[in-house]
């Protein structure tokens, strides 16, 4: 029997999410209260699947999504998500069916690129997705670090203080909003995402444990910074706390807050070990600490893919950090953003036109995904045959340009 790719009804959503927890190694059990969070906040029509008979082997969802750029801008995205293939019919195209369907809607819908979370390296860049934000995780041993718990967290009259899940909806947003406008990378928070995160919002079979929150206020009480953190209960045979505190969530708009943030959750008693989550490559952490060999690097890989579904839209949406005058050859075999094109770039700006002149570089559009945020280098792409420069020159003219003095960051998995 042939396998049939289409957009699901809200019928056999429960069959749908099924397979989904197939896919995803979990118990394959679905509740009606599962089913009914689910339908409230799925745009249903763009949901996929991929049928056998009446059965779901395969499944790909997309939603709206803006993800931040070099120079604030808020780029339209659709987000890719819930992707999975039954083990039972793996090997047969459906990823590829799914993927071509969902992006060539994307771009019909008029998206300037497209966005996912990587669970395997090695499956994306088929389909034109570059890694182009990482994130580094690091484990604290706090005793170590040398920080002066009995020092103020901060010597400009910014204070900490503890707040409820009511609290952090009350300021998490405009300062996420804040924080998507200083790094580019971020991708957008729904009220629901806050939802979630506060337990104001439960999606079955997750359960809510309340962690805890405390918020940075600058000396004229402006928010500035956000954390959000859980703590284990463990001691040693001798009495002595070994507790390990898990940030779950730590944005900042100011140096000074994101150092008092993380002053402060290494001050906390008991606490010995600190698991920072997922952080971007170049945080202030661990060089921050006394003893920044305190901190251990746990995690350090890609995260955030990007795929360029409109060129010219999106070379110009972003800043750049230097003049460039270079023609990108694009290549894409889907055939959704490939073309030649003239970029000219200048601090603030950029004009991007196709244009029929001789390229200065050659580039598959999953290097131009890599590239785009800024934290790939043009050169060691070159260097590993994925660049390919006409004119001499042209890769450094291009890592100038693109590259950034922050790196890129996706605070949120999704």
């Amino acid at each position: 029997m042939s396998v049939e790719i289409r957009p699901v009804t809200e019928s056999e959503l429960p069959d749908w999410l099924r397979a989904l927890a197939v896919g995803f190694l979990r118990p394959p059990l679905v509740t009606d209260e599962e089913v009914a969070a689910r339908r409230d906040h799925f745009d249903m029509d763009r949901v996929l699947g991929a049928f056998d008979g009446d059965r779901c082997v395969a499944t790909y969802r997309t939603f709206a999504q803006t993800v931040s750029v070099p120079g604030g801008v808020r780029l339209p995205s659709t987000a890719v998500t819930h992707v999975t293939v039954s083990p039972t019919h793996r090997r047969r195209g459906l990823l590829s069916g799914m993927m071509t369907a969902g992006l060539a809607g994307a771009k019909e819908r008029g998206d300037a690129v497209a966005t996912l979370i990587a669970a395997e390296y090695p499956i994306y860049g088929r389909f034109g997705f570059g890694p182009a934000a990482g994130i580094t995780e690091w484990s604290v041993d706090v005793p170590r670090a040398g920080l002066d718990a009995r020092r103020p967290v901060s010597d400009d009259g910014g204070r900490i203080d503890l707040v409820d899940g009511a609290g952090v909806r009350a300021v998490g947003p405009a300062l996420h909003e804040r924080l998507a406008g200083l790094r580019h990378g971020v991708v957008c928070r729904s009220e629901r995402w806050w939802g979630g995160a506060t337990g104001s919002i439960t999606t079955p079979p997750h359960s809510w444990t309340e962690p805890f929150h405390a918020v940075y206020r600058a000396a004229d009480g402006e928010v500035e910074g956000l954390v959000t953190y859980t703590a284990d209960d463990r001691w040693g045979d001798a009495k002595q706390p070994l507790n390990t505190a898990t940030v779950r969530d730590l944005i900042a708009v100011t140096p000074r807050a994101e150092r008092a943030l993380w002053h402060f959750v290494c001050s906390v008693d008991w606490i010995t070990t600190l698991r920072t989550g997922y952080r971007a490559p170049d945080d202030l952490l661990p060089d921050l600490l006394p003893d920044p060999r305190a901190a251990r690097t746990v995690t350090n890989a890609d995260f955030l893919w990007l795929r360029v579904l409109d060129t010219v839209r999106a070379l110009e949406a972003r800043t750049y950090e230097a003049p460039a005058d270079l023609v990108l050859e694009v290549t894409d075999a889907a055939g959704l953003a490939g073309g030649r094109f003239r970029l000219r770039t200048a601090r603030g700006g950029a004009a991007c036109t196709p244009t029929a002149a001789g390229p200065d570089l050659t580039l598959d559009v999953r290097e131009l995904g890599a590239l785009y945020l800024g934290g790939a280098s043009a050169v060691r792409l070159a260097a590993l045959g994925l660049v390919t420069e006409h004119r001499a020159g042209a890769v450094a003219e291009a890592d100038t340009a693109f590259r950034t003095a922050l790196r890129p960051w996706c605070p949120d998995t999704f």
